[in-house]
């Protein structure tokens, strides 16, 4: 990327903060924890400062340890309740509490430029896809990234591409996912997207609305 007449260092990025999504676990293979420390110090190379879940436990807790080791900021963002199970050890860097699930999302999607996905389980997948829907709504121009560590997600990639096949996905909505197996090009790719989504919501209206469901949103319920 250039801007009249000056080239971007290699260093530079255009995000100035990343979400990512990431396993409470570190998972059988010791690659899936490697690919976590990469990738914190992929960002911390690019100057690109970190949003998590706020686990210091899991990937979680190897990717916000490299970031904060690499000197740049960290924030944590969990909800009240979680802290006791996930919370444990030293945590790094800056924790927001949140009342609840929703507005854990809303918060972390508010602080970030972008998303990235490591290998993770249920809760990783419910965060990926609600940022991957929104996009193809067009409620953020966000680039949505997978880290397909050792094929991880070859198997989501498949079934998306299947309701793609059967009519249940646009075609063009496809291309709101991004992948790479590593690091390095994950945040290449990102950094080139282009936004593609099928129609715009209201910015504006849609976060009233979440700020608003998150405030009255009981979690006993």
């Amino acid at each position: 990327m250039e801007v009249e007449g000056t080239q971007m260092s290699p260093s530079s990025s255009r995000f100035k903060r990343i979400c990512v999504f990431c396993g409470s676990s570190q998972g059988k293979k010791t690659s899936y924890q490697e690919a976590a420390i990469e990738l914190g110090k992929e960002l911390v190379s690019r100057n690109i400062d970190l949003v998590y879940g706020g686990g210091s436990i899991g990937l979680m807790g190897l990717v916000s340890q490299a970031v904060h080791d690499g000197g740049r900021h960290v924030i944590g963002v969990i909800p009240k309740t979680l802290m006791p199970r996930e919370l444990t050890g030293e945590t790094v860097g800056e924790v927001k509490a949140v009342a609840d699930m929703h507005q854990r999302k809303a918060e972390m999607a508010k602080h970030s430029d972008a998303f990235i996905a490591l290998p993770g389980g249920y809760g990783t997948l419910e965060e990926l896809l609600e940022v991957i829907t929104w996009a193809q709504l067009g409620i953020h121009d966000k680039p949505v990234g997978l880290l397909n560590v050792d094929g991880y997600y070859n198997s989501l990639l498949s079934f998306i591409d299947k309701a793609v096949e059967e009519g249940f996905i646009n075609p063009g909505a496809r291309t709101i996912i991004v992948s790479a197996p590593t690091a390095k090009e994950l945040v290449k790719k990102l950094e080139e997207y282009v936004p593609c989504h099928e129609r715009v919501a209201s910015k504006l209206s849609w976060e009233i609305e979440q700020l608003g469901y998150s405030q009255s949103y009981d979690i006993s319920r």
